[in-house]
C-alpha cells in the first residue's frame, strides 16, 4: 500500500476535494486506478486562526498491486509518499506450562476488559471478577447518587464494569508508543461494539460516555459467548501463595477462588484492596507520585474563540469543527508542574465520590459534546514532600485526607467558587467583595453543589501554584483566568497513587500474578488501560496454555 502524509485542505472541503487532492499528490489522472483508499489520521491546524486547515493521512491501495505501488512512490519523488505493508496486531502462539484452573482477571475496567477479551478470543475461558455491577444497573445508582445523595460504595462512577473511565469524556488518545498494532485492535474493537467510526482516525479521538455505555454490554456478550465468565459484585481481598506461587484469591464474601493465573487490574480507586494487600505482606507496593487539583469551568464559547477564533455553533457546524479543547503545561515559580487533565469540552463536572465522608469530582461529557460548558482538571504535581511519608500507602492517605475536607466543606455536597475570588483570598485581596455564584446547573454539574472557600483544601504554596498556573494559561487563552471561570474540588484521582512492581515478563514476584492497568500503577487514562490490559494478557499466554477443563 501507499501512505501519503501531510495532505492539507481547508476545513470544511468534502471528501471529493480530499480525493481530487489526494491524486493530484500522487499524479493519477485516473480514478480507477485506485482500488480503495481510506483516512488514517486527521488533525486539525488552527496556528492561523480563524483560518482553519486539516492535515491528513491517507492509505492508498492501487489496482497494480505492489509492484504498481512501489513504481508510482518511485515517480512521484515525494518525502510524504512512501510505500508499507500493513502490519496487524498478533496474539503470541500459546505457552507450555498447563494451567490447573482458568485464568482470572480481576476488575472490569479497560485494562481488565480487555485482558478478558484477548483472552476469551484465544481459547482461555476467563473468568472476570468485579466488585461493581453491569453498567446498566451502575448508572442507574449513580444518577440516584447525583439526585438524592445515597451513595452506593460499589456502584458509583469509580467502580463497576468499565471503570472510571465509563463515566468520562471517553477519550481515546495516548501517549504510549505502539508498534504492534494494539491501539488500532482497541479502536476497531470498540467501532465494532457501536463506536463511531470516526475515533479510528480523528487525532484526537472520543466516543463519550453514552456511546461507552453501548459498548460495554456488547463486550461482555462477546466475552461470555466465547466461553467466558463474568461475575459481578465480587471483591477480591487478597491472595493465596504457596511456595511463591499463586494458588487463588480470597473473596470478600468470605469464599476463594482457585487460579494460578491472575491478570490483577483493580483501578485505581480500589483502596481497600490495596490496605488488605499491604496488610497480608505477601505483595509489595510502592508509593507513586501522581496531580491534585481543581475542576475549572468555562463558557465552552470561550475556549472555542481561544482555540479556533470562531465561537458561532453554526459557523463551526459549516467546518466541521467540534467544541474545542486544550491541553496546556506550565512550571509554577516554586518548580511544582501544572497542568491540564481529563479535559472535556461541552462536558459536566461530576461528583465521582466512592467512600462515605469523602468527596472526589471529575469530569464528563457525551457524544455530542453539547453543553455550554467545558471543564479540565487544573492539577499539581505531588509526591513524598507532600505526603509527609515514605509508606507505601502515602500517597493514598493524603488522597483521603483531601476528599475529606472537600467534603466537610460542601456537606457532601460539590464545593464550588469562581476563581476571582479563590485568587483574591490566596493573594490575600478578598476585601469586602461579595462573591458572584450562578446556580450550579447554569454551571453544568452533576450532583448537588454550594459555595465553598476552596482555598482551604490546600496548603498557602499550592494555592499560589495553582494561581500562578492559572496566570500562565490565560497567557495561552485570553479568559482562562477571567471573570467567568469557576471552580469545584477536589480533583484527587488522576491517576493510582500506588504502584505493583512487576518484570519484564509482566508478572510480579508472585508466579502467576499479573499487576495491570491503572490501579497497579501502568497506565493513566482508557487506551493505555486497555493496551496494559492486552499486554498481560499476552505474557500470560507466552506461559500458559488454554486450560482444558471448566474447574
Amino acid at each position: 500500500m501507499i501512505r501519503v502524509t501531510q495532505l492539507k485542505l481547508s476545513c470544511g472541503a468534502g471528501e471529493e476535494a480530499l480525493l481530487k487532492k489526494l491524486m493530484k499528490t500522487l499524479r493519477i489522472k485516473d480514478r480507477a486506478q485506485i482500488l480503495c483508499w481510506k483516512i488514517e489520521r486527521v488533525s486539525l491546524d488552527a496556528r492561523k486562526k480563524p483560518e482553519l486547515y486539516r492535515i491528513y493521512t491517507i492509505a492508498v491501495s492501487l489496482s497494480g498491486g505492489q509492484k504498481a505501488e512501489n513504481a508510482l512512490v518511485r515517480r512521484c519523488r515525494d518525502k510524504n509518499v512512501t510505500s508499507f505493508v500493513p502490519a496487524p496486531y498478533r496474539f503470541p502462539s500459546p505457552g507450555k506450562e498447563p494451567l490447573r484452573h482458568r485464568p482470572v482477571v480481576v476488575g472490569a475496567g479497560p485494562a481488565g476488559l480487555f485482558a478478558a477479551l484477548l483472552l476469551a478470543r484465544h481459547g482461555y475461558r476467563p473468568i472476570l471478577i468485579e466488585r461493581g455491577k453491569p453498567v446498566e444497573e451502575r448508572q442507574k445508582d449513580i444518577e440516584t447518587f447525583w439526585q438524592t445523595g445515597k451513595l452506593d460504595p460499589s456502584s458509583n462512577v469509580q467502580f463497576g464494569e468499565g471503570g472510571a473511565g465509563a463515566f468520562s469524556d471517553g477519550k481515546l488518545n495516548t501517549l504510549v508508543g505502539d508498534k504492534e498494532g494494539r491501539a488500532e485492535y482497541v479502536l476497531e474493537t470498540f467501532v465494532k461494539a457501536g463506536g463511531p467510526p470516526e475515533i479510528l482516525y480523528d487525532a484526537k479521538p472520543h466516543i463519550g460516555t453514552d456511546r461507552l455505555r453501548v459498548i460495554l454490554p456488547a463486550l461482555r456478550k462477546e466475552i461470555l459467548s466465547l466461553g467466558g465468565d463474568i461475575r459481578f459484585e465480587t471483591c477480591c481481598t487478597g491472595f493465596a501463595i504457596e511456595a511463591g506461587a499463586l494458588q487463588g484469591l480470597c473473596l470478600k464474601d468470605g469464599t476463594f477462588l482457585p487460579a494460578d493465573l491472575v491478570i490483577f487490574a483493580p483501578g485505581h480507586s480500589a483502596r481497600d484492596t490495596f490496605r488488605a494487600i499491604y496488610d497480608q505482606g505477601i505483595l509489595p507496593l510502592e508509593q507513586k507520585n501522581f496531580a491534585v487539583g481543581l475542576r475549572v469551568s468555562h463558557p465552552q464559547s470561550l475556549i472555542d474563540k481561544g482555540q479556533y477564533g470562531i465561537s458561532d455553533r453554526k459557523v463551526m457546524k459549516s467546518l466541521g469543527l467540534e467544541p474545542a479543547a486544550y491541553k496546556l503545561t506550565a512550571r509554577a515559580v516554586s518548580g511544582r508542574g501544572v497542568y491540564s487533565f481529563c479535559m472535556c469540552p461541552g462536558g459536566y463536572i461530576v461528583n465521582a465520590s466512592s467512600e462515605e465522608g469523602r468527596l472526589a469530582v471529575n469530569g464528563m461529557s457525551y457524544y455530542d459534546r453539547g453543553s455550554s460548558r467545558a471543564n479540565s482538571a487544573i492539577v499539581m504535581t505531588v509526591g513524598p514532600e507532600d505526603f509527609g511519608s515514605a509508606h507505601p500507602l502515602a500517597g493514598m492517605e493524603f488522597q483521603e485526607r483531601l476528599e475529606k475536607k472537600a467534603y466537610a466543606l460542601g456537606g457532601g455536597r460539590v464545593p464550588i467558587q469562581s476563581y476571582e475570588d479563590f485568587r483574591a483570598r490566596v493573594k490575600g485581596e478578598e476585601g469586602e467583595r461579595e462573591e458572584r455564584l450562578p446556580d450550579p446547573e447554569a454551571l453544568c454539574i452533576r450532583g448537588a453543589a454550594c459555595r465553598a472557600d476552596l482555598t482551604a483544601l490546600f496548603t498557602d504554596q499550592m494555592n499560589l501554584d495553582f494561581t500562578d498556573g492559572m496566570y500562565q494559561f490565560g497567557k495561552k487563552i485570553h479568559g482562562f483566568d477571567g471573570p467567568d471561570v469557576f471552580l469545584a474540588g477536589v480533583e484527587s484521582r488522576t491517576s493510582s497513587p500506588v504502584r505493583i512492581p512487576r518484570g519484564k515478563d509482566f508478572c510480579s514476584k508472585i508466579k502467576g500474578l499479573y499487576p495491570c492497568g491503572e490501579g497497579a500503577g501502568y497506565a493513566g487514562g482508557i487506551m493505555s488501560a486497555a493496551m496494559d490490559g492486552m499486554k498481560c494478557a499476552e505474557a500470560a499466554a507466552r506461559a500458559y496454555c488454554p486450560p482444558q477443563s471448566l474447574e
